[in-house]
């Protein structure tokens, strides 16, 4: 595939993210230094914190001419000076090369091996099948192999990209019967990443737009068609996908493609593309006016029908740094074709211990991906869920479950252009667990007053539905809240699934992601008024489960005076709970009762509390109670732009938890991917 080397780069900056802290990207070569696509996609997708003018070395260019004045060393000598300028400035750099095709004849040597042999960086070749047999596949790893050993270089990896099911399984089985080759991955045959999709469409022809929303434009086209037939007959040929191509004053087609995509029995049209420049009579713009919810783009060109075609069918699909269905695809396939714990040792000499928001955001993904869980959504109609729901599936994360009638979501899902096959659909009303359920929660709630025809109307609601599937072992968690409240989310598994046996109460935990670093919130939307005993409860729950996210925890028991410097109950309460949990815990650094400023930053410590281990470097803040909690994760989110992921339940048997009802997609994303780490937390206790 033409995204082939950026799938590779980007699956290995992922990785890299969520294992170092600031990571820069660099090319030796550029075909252009003001616009190169690649470099442009990293430094968008990922906020590097870099100049243009670090990210390149050469234009190709300048590499030629240099080469042919046998200036070679003069070139190399510049590139080993850009990249000790970065060395000073960033933990580890990922270097992407340039295909040797791109320079001329002029350049007889492999510039990309000799780059990294005189920077000194490990290599990693990427070769394509292109119709070779696994045979001959094997013997160009063996040759590329060979090359980059006795150029003194390392090899790092290889990867075989592009590769169809049989010739992938031949490959596997000959490349273990090799002892001296590095890593080889082999990534498959994916067509949608080569599909281009509406916005490049219209960007390649120069569209106008007759009638779409933006969503509509990040719609993929998987084949053209050319509506040349009466319509009745064209109807037969159309598939999901399709993007159709149709002249202006075919108003036949027009309003059948409209009739199509409002119907729940005929394929989702992609978009269409009218053709020659026609204005449209008056009648079929007032039903495009008058359909504000049609889910399929619909464009204009000057162009004649085979011009349009012909430039359709040229188009060059990137994968852009918002091509959010694309990129998850990409991560996807990276994911499932590496050895994560192989590529992590060789990687091991550049890790941080640093946790910044980046890195938390793709750790908590990769640690989602070494056991994958089953996670019952129970908000399917909810389009944020179903978004969210496209992303996971996508990047391979978790299983999902969604509740909801099977009919009714898989037409929301066609509307909005999504992709959520491999997702699990059940409808609690017509559910074969019904009377499993129903008898299971009249088991457990008969002694408070539960009749069985009571348990049979209760298992249909949809978060008792969902946590008894939690319960019983067919999911493996539960996320909720985004139209539900906090209440509808947490009833059902505190009288269910109910807490851990040394774990007398459930507690809520925000990730705060800051600028630099994440920080933990708790208990900010459960605990009303917790006692001391409660207060140290979540103390310690909350440090073992950010120690569960590659958390340091550096524990601050909040108060509004620090050390003896305040008298009071609240005090009081705080240095009580301190005390428990050093009692319980001496593992654990603990401060309390310590200000918030004091806890927070290194200047305000040194005169506070000049000796405390914690003080101005806590990680993990307990408030004293719910009304300071919340208000305080809320005041900092809103004033400082934190990503608050959360609240994170703890403290249950099994995973369940809870959303805002303002959240966003990537909320819902992230806080998936969490559940799916506390499930799999709790299988391996």
């Amino acid at each position: 595939m033409a995204a082939g080397k950026l799938v590779v780069t980007m699956g290995f900056m992922e990785f890299l993210k969520a294992k170092v802290g600031k990571v820069a990207f660099f090319r030796p070569f550029v075909k252009d230094k003001e616009y190169d696509a690649d470099t442009i996609f990293f430094l968008e997708r990922y906020s590097l914190d870099m100049d243009l003018e670090q990210t390149y070395g050469y234009s190709v260019h300048e590499t030629e001419s240099l080469v042919a004045a046998g200036k070679l060393d003069t070139l190399l000598e510049g590139l080993v000076e850009k990249v000790k300028a970065l060395e000073a400035q960033y933990d580890f750099i990922l270097i992407e090369g340039m295909h040797q095709s791109a320079f001329s004849n002029t350049i007889d040597i492999d510039i990309n091996v000799e780059t990294s042999k005189n920077i000194g960086a490990p290599y990693i070749n990427i070769l394509r099948e292109d119709g070779k047999t696994a045979c001959e596949l094997l013997d160009d790893i063996d040759i590329d192999h060979d090359g980059i050993i006795q150029s003194g270089c390392t090899h790092f990896a290889t990867f075989v990209n592009r590769l169809s099911d049989h010739t992938k399984k031949e490959l596997k089985i000959l490349v273990k019967q090799k002892d001296n080759l590095p890593p080889t991955y082999m990534l498959e045959e994916i067509d949608q990443l080569d599909m281009p999709n509406i916005f490049e469409v219209k960007s390649a022809l120069g569209c106008d737009v007759i009638k779409a929303d933006n969503k509509d434009y990040k719609r993929v086209v998987r084949d053209v068609k050319i509506a040349a037939m009466r319509m009745e007959h064209f109807l037969d040929h159309i598939v999901d996908g399709d993007l159709i191509i149709v002249s202006s004053d075919r108003y036949d087609i027009i309003t059948g493609a409209i009739l199509a995509i409002r119907s729940n029995s005929c394929p989702s049209i992609a978009g269409m593309v009218l053709t020659g420049g026609i204005e449209l009579a008056r009648p079929i713009q007032n039903i495009l006016d008058g359909l504000s919810d049609l889910s399929m783009p619909i464009l204009s060109t000057n162009l004649d029908t085979y011009q349009t075609a012909l430039q359709v069918k040229d188009i060059q699909a990137r994968i852009q740094s918002k091509s959010e269905r694309k990129i998850a695809l990409s991560i996807g396939l990276f994911n499932r074709s590496v050895n994560h714990a192989e590529l992590n040792e060789k990687i091991a000499s550049a890790s941080s211990t640093l946790v910044t928001p980046i890195m938390f955001e793709y750790s908590i993904f990769q640690k989602a991906t070494l056991n994958i869980k089953k996670i019952v959504l129970p908000e399917a109609l909810d389009d944020r869920v179903l978004r969210a729901c496209e992303v996971l599936l996508r990047r391979g994360v978790v299983e999902i479950i969604l509740l909801g009638d099977k009919q009714d979501i898989e037409k929301k899902v066609s509307a909005m252009g999504l992709d959520i096959q491999e997702a699990t659909i059940i409808n609690p009303h017509t559910s074969v667990y019904i009377k499993e359920f129903a008898d299971t929660i009249y088991e457990l709630r008969k002694d408070r007053g539960m009749t069985i025809d009571g348990a049979y109307d209760l298992v249909t609601s949809l978060s008792y539905f969902a946590t008894l599937m939690v319960h019983l072992g067919y999911a493996d968690g539960m996320v909720s809240g985004a139209i539900h409240t906090t209440q509808d989310t947490i009833r059902p598994a505190l009288q269910i699934i109910k807490t851990k046996p040394n774990i007398p109460i459930v507690s809520s935990l925000f990730f705060m992601s800051m600028d630099t670093q994440v920080l933990v919130y708790a208990d900010c939307a459960v605990n009303q008024d917790p006692s001391a005993d409660e207060l140290a409860t979540i103390a310690i729950t909350t440090a073992d489960t950010a120690m569960q996210f590659g958390i340091e925890p550096r524990v601050a028991m909040l108060s509004y005076a620090t050390g003896s410097s305040g008298k009071g109950a609240d005090v009081d309460k705080v240095v009580e709970a301190t005390a428990i949990v050093k009692r319980k815990r001496p593992d654990l650094l603990v401060e309390g009762p310590i200000q918030y400023d004091a806890a927070i930053d290194a200047d305000v410590a040194k005169t506070k509390l000049p000796d405390s281990k914690v003080a101005g470097r806590a990680t993990v803040f307990i408030f004293p109670d719910l009304n300071t909690g919340n208000n305080t994760y809320k005041a900092v989110q809103r004033s400082s732009d934190a990503l608050a992921v959360g609240p994170i339940l703890q403290g249950l048997k099994k995973p369940i938890n809870d959303l805002s009802r303002g959240c966003l997609v990537a909320d819902i994303v992230n806080t998936v991917a969490i559940t799916a780490i506390q499930a799999s937390q709790e299988s391996q206790i």
